[in-house]
């Protein structure tokens, strides 16, 4: 296995280090921030809670280094690779660096226009949200390009994860922007109070391209076939795709998790135990099963033409 993750680092691009080197960053910048509201015993709940900056730095954290190792995978020139990858990055970046500096000033980050420099953070904000909506979209379409150089249990487990991180980052700008139509229509408050009620499902959705392409990657270090393989990533997304859709059910109609109905407690119990039994025997089998090669980065393939001799 760390030859694996080794490969990843060996044979990327710079702009694919510079998002590991990112993403670790952004990581522990949310874990920090995290200790010290859990230290200084302050408010995990509002728009001013140091939870903010935790939440996005460690969110964004794995996101930048997720689809940096995820888009490895993906049939796609090394130019259009630095484009899109550098894009991610920078646009995260600005996303966790200006979240984080509302809440230290003490203001809300998003939904904000009470002074010019508030109203430039919370548009660059939404802007940046659109950025990210745009490039994960056309990586979620490039990972339904045919690859045979990758496994197909991997291909399917990236392809269901990039759906359903799609449906994550529409929920997210589809909040930004009911609330900043309210904060227009003089309604900060309420922008407030409901721009944010859909965050439960966003925060799931946000990680299916994390779990499901790792489940993958432990397989292919397992002594099976892969047909197995295929069908055990197929029980892991269809937990993840059961949870999601239960978490984003039981948001549209807004009841409180603790009130809600037999049927939905036990679907989403199926889709959460699905997901965690084949997990769990992806990394048993990973670390018990005779060693196997596992999956590497792929080879890159330079686009000049060799020298004559």
């Amino acid at each position: 296995m760390l030859d694996s993750l080794k490969s990843f680092w060996n044979r990327g691009l710079p702009v694919e280090r510079a998002g590991y080197i990112v993403g670790a960053l952004l990581l522990a910048s949310g874990l920090i921030h995290a200790a010290i509201l859990a230290m200084g015993g302050g408010s995990w709940e509002g728009p001013l809670s140091l939870r903010k900056a935790a939440s996005f730095g460690v969110s964004f954290g794995l996101t930048v280094t997720t689809i940096v190792w995820v888009a490895s995978f993906l049939r796609l020139g090394d130019r259009a690779r630095v484009v899109l990858l550098r894009a991610f990055t920078i646009a995260s970046v600005v996303e966790t660096a200006l979240v984080t500096l509302q809440v230290w000033r003490g203001v809300p980050s998003h939904f904000n226009l009470e002074t010019a420099f508030d109203g430039l953070v919370a548009r660059t904000l939404a802007a940046g949200g659109f950025v990210l909506v745009a490039i994960i979209v056309t990586l979620t379409f490039l990972a339904f390009r045919s690859n045979p150089t990758v496994p197909r249990s991997l291909t399917i487990a990236i392809r269901i994860g990039f759906v359903v991180l799609v449906g994550a980052v529409v929920v997210g700008a589809f909040m930004i922007a009911k609330g900043m139509i309210l904060v227009f229509a003089g309604e900060p408050h309420a922008a407030y109070a409901t721009g944010g009620a859909l965050k439960p499902v966003h925060a799931i959705a946000m990680h299916a391209i994390l779990v499901l392409p790792a489940v993958a990657w432990l397989l292919s270090f397992a002594d099976w076939s892969e047909r197995r393989r295929v069908g055990m990533v197929l029980v892991a997304s269809a937990g993840y795709v059961m949870l999601t859709a239960v978490v984003a059910a039981g948001n549209v109609m807004g009841v409180d998790w603790r009130q809600w109905p037999a049927g939905m407690i036990a679907l989403l119990s199926a889709g959460a135990l699905s997901l965690l039994a084949s997990s769990m025997t992806a990394l048993s089998a990973a670390a018990f099963a005779p060693p196997v090669r596992g999956i590497q980065r792929p080879q890159r393939i330079s686009s000049r033409r060799a020298r004559p001799a």
